[in-house]
Parts: C-alpha cells; sequence; structure tokens
C-alpha cells in the first residue's frame, strides 16, 4: 500500500476484512502519485476511477460474484428453514434458538465466501463498504445484484421442498411486518406499526455495522483478532440482534429486523402476497442505518479508522469528483 516516498489510497477489498481477499483489482490502473513530494494529499482520480468502471467488464469481479450469488441462495435456504423449524418447535423461546442457529449459519458462510468475493453476503456490507470507499460503487451493485438473485433462487428452492401448507402458515419464513390471523369476528391484522419497524431496521442495522462489520473493515482490528474471531463476531451480533428485535416486540406477525434486503426480497418475490406490505422497510431502513454509519466514520478521526489518507472509492470523493472535477483536496 505504501512505499518508502509515497502514500497511497486504501485500495478495494485489501482493506477489507484485513485483507483477506484475493480477488484481482480491475478498477484503476493506478493508485500512485496521491501524495505530493511535500507530503500534501491530492486527488487526481477521475470519476470513472473514483465508481470503478473498469469493475463492470473484470471477469474475475464477476466470477467473484458468482460466489455471493450462490451462497446467498445457500444463506436464504438455511435461514428460511430455521425460522420455519424454530418456530414449528415445541420450545417456550423459539426466537432464541432460532438466533443461536442463524449466528452459526451466517459466520460457517462468511468464512466460505471470504476468499473468494470478500465475505459480502449481504446488500447491506456491500452498500456500506461501498459509502466508505473500501469497494467501487460499480462492484457493489454487480455484488447486491448477484445477491438478489441468489436470494431467489434460494427461496425456490425452499419452496420445492416444503408443503403448501408450511408454506402458508409460515409465510415461507420470509420478512414480515404484519400477518392477516383469524380473529374472534373474522380476519384481523397483527403484527408492528410501520414507524416501529422502520426505527428498529434503522438501529439493528447501524448496531450491526458498529458492533462487527467496523472491526472487518479495519484492517487492523481484523489482523489483530484474526479472521474466525471477526467472522464469528459478525454471526453473533447478528443472531444477537435478530433476538433482540424479536424479544422486545413481543408481536405476533412481525418477524424480527431482516438486516439482510436480499433475503426479504427473495421469499417476496417467489410468495408474494402480504410479504410485500411494508417491504420497503427493509430496505430504507437499512440504507438509512449504512448512511449514519458512514456519518459516523467521516466524524471521528481519521487515525482511529485507519483512514488518514481515505479510500479512493469514498463516497464523498466520488461526489466531489462528479461535480467539481477541477477540485484538489487540502
Amino acid at each position: 500500500m505504501a512505499s518508502k516516498n509515497k502514500v497511497v489510497f486504501g485500495d478495494e477489498e485489501n482493506q477489507l476484512l484485513g485483507g483477506t481477499n484475493r480477488v484481482q483489482h480491475c478498477s484503476s490502473t493506478s493508485t500512485k502519485n496521491n501524495i505530493d513530494d511535500d507530503g500534501k494529499k491530492q486527488n487526481f482520480l477521475s470519476i470513472s476511477e473514483r465508481l470503478g468502471v473498469a469493475d463492470l467488464f473484470c471477469l474475475d469481479v464477476w466470477r467473484a460474484s458468482m460466489g455471493e450469488l450462490l451462497r446467498s441462495a445457500v444463506l436464504v435456504f438455511m435461514l428460511d428453514t430455521i425460522v420455519i423449524s424454530s418456530l414449528q418447535s415445541d420450545t417456550k423461546m423459539p426466537n432464541l434458538i432460532m438466533s443461536i442457529l442463524i449466528a452459526i449459519v451466517i459466520t460457517i458462510l462468511l468464512l466460505a465466501v471470504v476468499p473468494v468475493s470478500g465475505g459480502h453476503l449481504n446488500p447491506v456490507i456491500s452498500f456500506s463498504a461501498t459509502l466508505v470507499g473500501i469497494i467501487s460503487m460499480s462492484r457493489a451493485m454487480i455484488y447486491i445484484m448477484a445477491q438478489c438473485v441468489g436470494a431467489i433462487l434460494g427461496a425456490l428452492a425452499l419452496r420445492a421442498v416444503i408443503s403448501t401448507s408450511i408454506e402458508d402458515t409460515y409465510s415461507l419464513g420470509g420478512c414480515t411486518i404484519t400477518i392477516i390471523a383469524q380473529g374472534p369476528n373474522g380476519p384481523i391484522i397483527m403484527g408492528l406499526e410501520t414507524a416501529q419497524a422502520l426505527w428498529l431496521e434503522i438501529f439493528c442495522t447501524f448496531a450491526f455495522l458498529l458492533a462487527s462489520i467496523w472491526m472487518a473493515y479495519d484492517h487492523r482490528q481484523a489482523k489483530a483478532l484474526g479472521l474466525v474471531t471477526v467472522l464469528s463476531i459478525v454471526g453473533l451480533v447478528l443472531g444477537l440482534l435478530v433476538f433482540i428485535s424479536t424479544t422486545i416486540t413481543a408481536k405476533r406477525g412481525y418477524g424480527g429486523a431482516g438486516m439482510i434486503p436480499a433475503r426479504c426480497l427473495g421469499p417476496a418475490l417467489v410468495r408474494g402476497g402480504h410479504l410485500w406490505d411494508g417491504h420497503w422497510i427493509f430496505w430504507v431502513g437499512p440504507t438509512i442505518g449504512c448512511v449514519a454509519f458512514y456519518v459516523y466514520t467521516k466524524i471521528i478521526p481519521a487515525k482511529h479508522f485507519n483512514a488518514e489518507y481515505g479510500y479512493k472509492h469514498d463516497f464523498v470523493g466520488v461526489v466531489k469528483a462528479l461535480f467539481g472535477p477541477m477540485y484538489k483536496g487540502p
């Protein structure tokens, strides 16, 4: 990343998860000459370099996205199966079992996909990574598209192996805000209010990024703790937030904070119906949470986020390159 005389922008996913990603980078031809002879930072990157346009034509990026697609399919199949089987069990706290199993599955799948694509599996991670500047916007769009397609395939696979009655009873294990249940005087709507669900989604997404993904983005912590430890923390935090969101609401019909928008999209597209009710919350909430996390990374001192010279795909840098082509940093 740095030579004796020059310091350059952080490059792509070499920073993500402590530099474990081995995908060949195609997004820029050169990252040199960002620091002049007097040690002053300069921004000489073009808008196409900032956006990582070359990633759209990079075979290695598309091949890495296949890892995101296949493992997203497995993720949705396994998580939705866990949701259904936990609710079917006779235990007093099915959400506790569900949260523990989700934490284990997330950790295992992340360990499997990290060497291939950097270990995203989630639009939240891809979007926050492109805001911070660790990956390009082009790469993030490819990954998110692959994750959504994988989620649809996973939901289709689950639908093919379960009975119609289970699918109807548990909504294919999808993300729900409300459900329609039979009341004493006819059908009634049960679940959480829209505002409550949105706030939970925002808070849980921000907490997820701050408490776990933060360690993966900062290569110093990732290297100090080790890959397995960091990914175990990611899985543990996600499972814990699922347990918290389902426990504090205690509302039948509310499936808990999604935090993985693609997982909510798959069952909604495959089954439809009430899964589309409030579906936007599972996208808007995490988006706001990601933006809040990005703002946080800009507020804290740069040395605490290993970003003294910034990442070349940082969102602010992209905006400056787009609207101020003659801009030069201080």
